[in-house]
């Protein structure tokens, strides 16, 4: 069932219910209006008899017969009839003795002073009368045929009424849906005409302030999400590659010139370890990639392992060296470290490991003296680790540039690279909640820190 049908049967329902609701008050509030006042007319009448006739100077049932014949306001088949206190009839109307009387009747009447009760078509007042020296039964009776034909008529009224109200109930509820899902179609509208090749197109947001806009307006955030998203890993591709293709492109000409004729042993060997080279080249462009794809997928690293941070540092010194002996770096921990315990966060190893040894080699292959300092700071909840150069530097304006992948700054064309390094650094410490700044000055050096959340 559509939304449109489906609120235009629950607006027709909630109609009917207060329809039926309000007739049914109306109906019986008017029911007992009808009977309260049918019941105080038979009180009035009865009285107006009793007085007739114990207000006199004698007792005389037919004058009051007389008088109450002659009264142009009598009920329909109006009877009253007046006992003593022996049950004796000392008056009636009822020549046909259609009110039935019993002791038991009377006895009611006399205990509660004040009765009311259906008898066939009747209603029967009965209740106590004190005269002057006596107290009497007096029982009034009559047929309220105007009162139900009223209520008969009201019964119809309201049937109508309810029936109109439920048509214009439909109709309103379809006509007011419609209204209301007017900005939904136009948001479903928008959405089909968004594909993979239009993610730039924006959904319809309406006056963006009820809930379908701010709907709309979500939705226009994804899209804007999903198409940085794609135009990322458009550029991503891109770059990777024209990176991968290079160094297969000298693997493949190298190795074509080689065919061309017969080569010395000199010659082959001078070939393969440039080969070599180009191929380790390859796997460490590789190996960068498939980290930048590990940390920036959706399941975050998984922050339970407790690291010291000086360890990492001395392994990442070891592993340098091993293939740039003349890359000096000079571990500096002074007076801010109180307790050995400050140097522990939680995190991955091998990725810290990984971001750790990114900005050292690139902190000693931009410098003159293949020289950074590391030093610690522990700001509050934080701890600080300070790679520290005095290489090319950078320029200003591409400081937030050569975090993005595959970027390289203008002055470091001369030197080998990818541009992947300080991408996965920066998307290292993302993902263990931590803080990268980096700040330089052109001929003078870099700075860059890296912040952890401290163990507390």
């Amino acid at each position: 069932m559509q939304i449109r049908t489906r609120l235009t049967v629950q607006f027709l329902l909630l109609g009917g219910i207060i329809m039926l609701i309000a007739s049914v008050t109306i109906y019986f509030s008017s029911s007992a209006f009808r009977k309260e006042d049918f019941f105080n007319r038979l009180n009035s009448k009865g009285m107006s008899a009793a007085r007739l006739l114990f207000d006199a100077r004698e007792i005389d049932p037919d004058r009051v017969r007389r008088i109450e014949e002659d009264n142009p306001v009598n009920l329909h088949n109006e009877k009253i009839i007046i006992l003593n206190f022996r049950n004796d009839t000392i008056y009636s109307s009822d020549e046909l003795g259609e009110i039935e009387i019993n002791n038991n009747l009377l006895e009611r009447i006399r205990l509660h002073d004040n009765i009311t009760y259906r008898q066939g078509p009747y209603e029967v007042l009965g209740k106590l009368y004190a005269a002057k020296f006596d107290r009497f039964v007096l029982i009034t009776a009559a047929t309220d045929i105007d009162g139900f034909m009223h209520l008969k008529k009201l019964r119809l009224i309201l049937a109508i009424v309810s029936i109109f109200s439920l048509i214009l109930f439909s109709v309103a509820g379809w006509f007011y849906s419609g209204r209301a899902l007017k900005p939904i179609l136009k948001v479903i509208k928008s959405v089909e005409d968004i594909s993979i090749t239009s993610l730039n197109l924006r959904v319809y947001e309406g006056n963006g302030t009820d809930e379908i806009g701010r709907l709309a307006k979500t939705f226009n955030k994804i899209l804007e999400r999903l198409e940085t998203s794609f135009m990322a890993q458009k550029d991503f591709i891109a770059n990777a590659s024209h990176e991968l293709r290079t160094p297969l492109t000298s693997i493949n000409g190298q190795m074509e010139v080689l065919l061309l004729k017969n080569r010395s042993s000199a010659e082959y060997k001078s070939a393969l370890e440039s080969i070599l080279d180009d191929i380790k080249s390859l796997i460490d462009l590789s190996n960068r990639l498939l980290l930048i794809a590990r940390t920036s997928s959706e399941s975050p690293v998984k922050l339970y392992s407790k690291i010291r941070l000086d360890e990492i540092l001395w392994q990442v010194e070891e592993e340098i060296k091993k293939f740039n002996n003349n890359y000096h770096i000079n571990l500096i921990i002074d007076g801010a470290l109180t307790d050995s315990d400050q140097m522990i966060v939680l995190g991955d190893e091998y990725l810290l490991r990984v971001a750790i040894s990114n900005i050292i080699e690139n902190a000693c292959k931009y410098s003159p003296d293949n020289t950074v300092d590391v030093k610690f700071e522990f700001p509050e909840k934080w701890v600080e680790v300070i790679f520290e150069d005095r290489g090319i530097g950078i320029p200003a304006e591409e400081i937030r540039k050569v975090f993005e992948p595959f970027y390289r700054a203008s002055n470091a064309s001369s030197f080998h690279g990818s541009g992947i390094g300080l991408p996965l650094v920066s998307q290292i410490i993302r993902n263990h909640d931590g803080q990268i700044k980096m700040t330089s000055v052109i001929g003078k050096g870099t700075i860059v820190k890296l912040r952890l959340p401290a163990i507390s």
